[in-house]
């Protein structure tokens, strides 16, 4: 009974470690800041790991989301991550982790609606101007 016992405890240790859901990423690989209204062309080698960044900020009504997931054979999506701004603002940074495998071009979009009703644009001009999508065109080569 207490092999059993301490078989439990250690099992239980390995998953609070982090070998359970929701372990954070560490290395988001080559990072590619994008912005509402701009498309980024990145290119990567089979293997490598890359992060699509975006500045979110919270408190202002901003909500960064992907759209469909690439195909898997081109860029496998690891996690979607929220970090404070390197910079000491009052922002954030959300970034979209994965890795690059075999040759071939994806299309990842992704979206920010500002202070939107029920996922509608808003009528307020600075709403509008900062709602918008982000295109990262991916080439794995």
């Amino acid at each position: 009974m207490i092999h059993r016992t301490g078989l439990i405890v250690l099992l239980l240790v390995a998953l609070v470690a982090g070998c359970g859901t929701g372990a954070a990423v560490y290395n988001f690989g080559v990072v590619v800041h994008g912005g509402a209204g701009r498309t980024e062309e990145v290119r990567l080698t089979p293997g490598q790991r890359f992060s699509l960044a975006m500045d979110e900020n919270a408190s202002a009504g901003d909500s960064w989301r992907m759209g469909d997931l690439p195909d898997v054979k081109v860029a496998s999506f690891i996690s979607e991550e929220l970090r404070a701004a390197e910079d000491g603002g009052a922002g954030e940074v959300r970034y979209f982790v994965f890795n690059a495998k075999y040759p071939g071009t994806v299309t990842i979009v992704l979206s920010n609606c500002r202070r939107c009703p029920a996922g509608q644009m808003s009528a307020a001009e600075l709403s509008r101007r900062a709602s918008g999508e982000a295109t990262f065109r991916i080439t794995v080569a």
